[in-house]
This record gives structure tokens, sequence and C-alpha cells, in this order.
């Protein structure tokens, strides 16, 4: 079972420059799931996170290597340059998502929704994409270096310029 925590961060005292008494108070609000906080850079190594309702989440630069996201729902969620070495997103929703730079080493992405996913010179080697969806999805400049695509669907993905060698093809064939 998903627990979900919005706590409100009330930071008092700061003083716009140029004004002269005035203090102001600003509301920052945290989420807090399944006890890990999410936020940009947040270290969530090894974190399990599987069905975690992650919508439009900012987890930018974020340590998420071996994490359990399977199932998770990170629709248009922002994972630029985050470290998903290992990961499980078997059958998660990415739709949307912010990808770029991302490093998927190894992450199985098996049944998984990157519909529309900016995936931007992100490293793939050797990871499980097999019946993904990757319609409308860019990955220009990416390294789908032995990637298994079986089954995948690549409808209007954008490929110019990713390394495609050795990947396991959607119809079954390799890549050379």
């Amino acid at each position: 079972m998903q627990t979900l925590v919005v706590a409100l961060v009330f930071l008092a005292g700061c003083h716009s420059s140029g004004s002269t008494n005035a203090t102001t108070t600003v509301a920052k609000a945290v989420i807090v799931v399944n006890g890990y906080t999410i936020e940009p850079y947040a270290d969530l190594y090894e974190a399990d996170l599987p069905g975690a309702d992650l919508q439009r989440a900012d987890l930018n630069n974020a340590e998420l290597t071996y994490a359990d996201l399977s199932g998770a729902n990170l629709t248009g969620a922002n994972l630029e340059g985050v470290n998903l070495v290992g990961a499980n997103l078997r059958g998660a929703n990415l739709q949307g998502a912010n990808l770029s730079s991302a490093n998927l080493q190894g992450a199985n992405l098996t049944n998984a929704d990157l519909s529309g996913a900016d995936l931007r010179f992100a490293y793939l080697f050797v990871a499980d994409m097999s019946g993904a969806n990757l319609s409308g999805a860019d990955l220009s400049y990416t390294d789908l270096d032995d990637v298994n695509l079986t089954g995948a669907d690549l409808t209007g993905a954008d490929l110019s310029g990713a390394d495609l060698r050795g990947a396991m093809m959607p119809d079954g064939s390799t890549h050379d």
C-alpha cells in the first residue's frame, strides 16, 4: 500500500532585495511517498516505490539506482539526468516524461509506456525495453547499444543519431 504525505514547510524571515523591513513567508510543498522524500537530487538508492503515483514529480538528477518503480505513474515527471542503473520500471507509465541525459543502464522497462517521452542523450546500454511503447518518443542521440526492443512500438519515434549497435529490434532481428 502506497503512503503519500504532503507537508508544507514555511520559510519565515525571507527578505527580498531592495526592501526594508519587509518579511515574506514562503511555503514549499514537500512530497513524501512510502517514507521517501521526492525532490530534485534525492538519494533514493534501492527505493521501494512500486505503483507509486509520481505524476509530474521533479526528480531531476536524483539517485534511483536499483529502485523498484514497477507499475509507477511517472507521467510528465522530470527525470532529467537521473541515475536509474538497474532500476525496475516494468509496466511503469512514463508518458511525456523528461528522461534526457538519464542513465538507465541495465534497467527493466519491459511493457513500460514511454510514449512522447524525451530520452535525448540517455544511456540505455543493455536495458530491457521489450514490449515498451515508445511511440512519438525522442530517442535522438541515445545509447541503445545491446538494448532489447523486441515487440516495442517505435511508431513516430525519433532515432536520429541513436546508437543501436547490437540492439534486438522490435521484429526480433539484431541491429548491426
